[in-house]
């Protein structure tokens, strides 16, 4: 299986797993991570593995924005279909930017996806972690949450001494 081959499989089966558990209705996803370019790469194409799926997808890049602004600027026009591209009842929104998985926001996200490559930490409130080291091969990380506080990942929080 060649690389861009192995991304496809790879993204068509998180899109399958998130539209196995919410088949209908306006939902949102939001895809962060440390790096905002691997991220909204990542975005991108969960974007076209939902399109091939026939799925009406709303896409949006947002800033590192706070959870009001986010939910009166961006997820209340969404969920009434005011939003552009969100007129159909089943249309998903993809969203990547810094700041999605904060406190004040985390809860509005249907599923969410932080990536990772390298050392990098995960965020404990993701629905799905993804190293995508291999950015042509990402896979699935799996990780000891016991021995995060949940605030890991938050750039306004630093991380605990010795998993700096």
């Amino acid at each position: 299986m060649d690389e861009s081959t192995r991304r496809r499989a790879f993204l068509t089966g998180v899109a399958d797993e998130f539209l196995q558990v919410w088949r209908r209705g306006r939902r949102m996803i939001a895809v962060t991570g440390a790096s905002r370019a691997r991220a909204a790469r990542f975005a991108d194409d969960l974007e076209g593995a939902l399109r091939e799926r026939g799925v009406p997808v709303a896409r949006e890049s947002v800033d590192d924005v706070g959870g009001r602004d986010l939910r009166r600027g961006l997820v209340a026009p969404f969920r009434a279909g005011e939003r552009p591209g969100a007129g159909a009842p089943d249309t998903v929104l993809v969203v990547d930017g810094d700041g999605l998985l904060d406190e004040e926001v985390r809860d509005v996200w249907h599923y969410s996806v932080w990536t990772l490559a390298g050392n990098e930490l995960p965020h404990a409130a993701a629905t799905e972690i993804v190293d995508v080291t291999d950015e042509s091969a990402p896979k699935h990380h799996v990780y000891d949450y016991c021995a995060l506080p949940p605030s890991v990942g938050q750039r306004s929080v630093p991380a605990p001494p010795g998993l700096a």
